[in-house]
């Protein structure tokens, strides 16, 4: 990506640089310590992609083949895997045309191949702002649903939803515009980490909020049922481990590439800040597994939408 310098994968590819053998080594810094580096294969690279495409393509084939899943809930979980499916699709496509390009199977000019980096960067800059803005949705979504259960149809409107699903893929867009164009200002990299640390914050503020309204209703039904102590316990521990689940696979996926980004601002060339910098393609992989998983929480605890998941892949044979 244009922010990494070096770590251009599709221009570096130009120069036939062998992969690294190993998948963990020691690199030593020019500073003197050594940097655990994580070389991810490209094999592993485009398996992972795969995956995450075959997964997102099932979840959006059955919210379109279901139109009892046509409601603003699902509307905002398909577009969540048009977003991964199109991340996954862009790294897929540039681990792709950087082994082309390595084993001398296609060839281009430098220009070329700097407009073809350009539009996958654009391509995986966009995705990634859609999908965490997707995941913000759905947060919000079900917090309306959760407090406002009486007034959810009237506030969460089809066309409310459209427009709020228009207005993320726009801003998507020229997002990605403006990082390919001003990568190299400070300020760009600042805001994409602000934006994530707002998203984070939003995401933990209404989850917990939601844990909290649906610990104190159960301890509600317990009292009237007399049964207080294992209810609750049940539930609030229940409800924890999901909210954990949710949130540290969101951070532990994300949170490495806006590290990243950050240090890149903050310290490009302190020798710490390097070690961090050779481990960028095992932060991408991570957010490829993010969209691998995003179905998994997101999608497939639906019960409606597994039914129809089973019709699609019966209809497929």
């Amino acid at each position: 990506m244009p922010v990494l310098g070096s770590q251009r994968r599709l221009l570096g590819s130009l120069n036939c640089t062998p992969p690294a053998t190993f998948p963990l080594t020691l690199a030593p810094n020019r500073t003197g310590p050594q940097c655990l580096e994580v070389s991810i294969p490209d094999g592993l690279f485009l398996s992972l992609g795969l995956v995450s495409l075959v997964e997102n393509v099932l979840v959006v084939a059955a919210i379109a083949k279901n139109r009892n899943l046509h409601s603003p809930m699902y509307y905002f979980i398909c577009c969540l895997a048009v977003s991964d499916l199109l991340v996954s699709v862009s790294n897929v496509l540039e681990t792709a045309v950087m082994l082309l390009l390595e084993a001398g199977a296609l060839a281009a000019r430098a220009a070329v191949v700097q407009q073809l980096d350009n539009v996958i960067d654009m391509l995986i800059c966009g995705s990634m702002v859609s999908s965490l803005c997707f995941l913000g949705a759905i947060a919000v979504d079900r917090y309306i649903s959760i407090f406002y259960a009486l007034r959810y149809h009237s506030v969460v409107t089809l066309p409310r939803a459209w427009r709020i699903i228009a207005a993320i893929w726009v801003a998507s867009i020229l997002t990605s515009l403006l990082f390919i164009t001003y990568y190299n200002h400070t300020v760009v990299l600042l805001c994409l980490v602000g934006f994530f640390i707002a998203m984070l914050a939003l995401m933990a503020v209404l989850y917990v909020h939601m844990l909290a309204r649906a610990c104190q209703h159960a301890r509600g039904i317990a009292r009237l049922q007399k049964r207080q102590r294992p209810i609750h316990q049940g539930f609030g521990l229940k409800g924890a481990a999901t909210l954990t689940i949710l949130l540290g696979v969101f951070f532990l996926c994300w949170g490495p590439f806006f590290l990243h980004l950050s240090l890149i601002v903050l310290c490009p060339q302190h020798p710490t800040c390097g070690c961090i910098f050779k481990n960028f393609n095992l932060f991408l992989a991570l957010i490829i597994c993010n969209a691998i998983v995003d179905p998994l929480i997101y999608a497939f605890r639906s019960q409606e939408l597994r039914k129809t998941l089973q019709e699609v892949l019966q209809c497929s044979w």
